[in-house]
């Protein structure tokens, strides 16, 4: 048993009780929050408070309850925190809408956090962010829009996105020639086809990406890094996850694209020039937040390097010493910091010991 729990009594799936409230954004474009509580009587820890969970591009809320024996909302539930998992617009639970990260700072992460801290009436939340879910979270909080989040945990990347060659090539050279055919890059066309160009890209990935016989894996690869795969390492993920991911990815938005080959060639998050909310440099002066920051990626990570993680706790270690914290986590990547088989006892720790600090 990992000497980071609370109780006799592991929490499984089976305990979760589970409730999703429709949210709508200020302009008009669907949200929810999937409340995750276990009965009064699974209880044996005093309540922490409320922690919100955001992922990331082209997936949806339920990345954090992977079919795994333990998962990380398990673990937050045993430890006594009110859990809230968040489907900003990104998500794939919705109709694909063109997006920016500036839309999800200004008008997604402001409206979730005033309806968990109304719901639950705690003056602070927590959040767990990852990979865009970062990069805009981030974006938001460094602007001053969430003064009541006090910690936030980012994995992989958040203002300062550094990619391997071969995706600065993909999101330089290969993304405009999809615009002209397609608003939107699906991972799932590695198992449905969308016209034409949908069966001409899963041959192409096919032909490119031949680790696996899971289409959408190496579409994952294909679309979001470089690596065989990108976003994990096989050997970190048992066959139910790696059969679950199937169904668990979806489009993501040229609008997206466009917006990191800018932040890309800039060195750090750009807006999009159409909120004045969002500072026009984001790293030009001190982020505007109190919230303590804990930087996290992946060794292994071949979405987004490890640098990009290492620059942006060195922006904010330069402003506020010694308030934030960087983690490098050996033996992982990307998501399987999430979803690995054995992340409850290698990843899991380092969340949970940085929540009750």
């Amino acid at each position: 048993m990992s000497p980071t729990r609370t109780t006799t009594h592991p929490v499984s799936r089976a305990d979760h009780v589970t409730d999703v409230i429709p949210l709508t954004a200020p302009d008009g474009v669907p949200l929810s929050l999937v409340h995750v509580s276990i009965p009064a009587g699974r209880r044996q820890h005093s309540p922490r408070g409320p922690v919100m969970l955001v992922h990331g591009a082209g997936v949806r809320a339920e990345l954090f309850r992977p079919p795994l024996k333990r998962t990380l909302v398990d673990g937050l539930l045993e430890q006594g925190w009110d859990v809230w998992m968040f489907n900003w617009r990104a998500s794939i639970d919705f109709d694909p809408v063109p997006w920016t990260l500036d839309d999800a700072a200004v008008y997604d992460y402001p409206t979730a956090v005033a309806h968990i801290l109304r719901a639950t009436g705690a003056e602070t939340l927590k959040a767990v962010v990852h990979c865009q879910g970062s990069t805009s979270f981030t974006m938001a909080a460094v602007a001053g829009l969430l003064p009541e989040v006090d910690t936030v945990i980012t994995n992989a990347v958040s203002l300062h996105p550094v990619v391997p060659a071969f995706s600065r090539f993909k999101i330089t050279r290969l993304a405009p020639i999809v615009n002209e055919f397609s608003p939107y890059l699906n991972t799932a066309w590695g198992y449905k086809s969308n016209g034409y160009f949908s069966r001409v890209v899963r041959g192409a990935v096919r032909a490119t990406h031949p680790e696996c016989d899971n289409t959408v894996c190496r579409m994952v690869s294909f679309t979001y890094g470089s690596g065989h795969p990108a976003l994990w390492a096989h050997r970190n993920i048992d066959r139910a996850t790696h059969d679950w991911i199937t169904g668990e990815f979806a489009e993501s938005p040229m609008t997206f694209f466009s917006q990191m080959k800018l932040s890309l060639d800039a060195g750090h998050l750009v807006h999009s020039g159409v909120h004045p909310e969002i500072p026009r440099d984001l790293v030009a002066e001190a982020p505007h937040t109190d919230a303590r920051f804990v930087f996290l990626t992946g060794v292994d990570n071949r979405c987004f390097l490890p640098e990009s993680q290492r620059r942006s706790f060195e922006f904010f270690n330069r402003h506020r010493p010694g308030k934030d914290t960087f983690h490098l986590i050996p033996g992982y990547g990307h998501l399987d910091v999430f979803f690995g088989a054995n992340a409850w006892r290698d990843t899991y720790p380092i969340i949970e010991r940085e929540l009750t600090r």
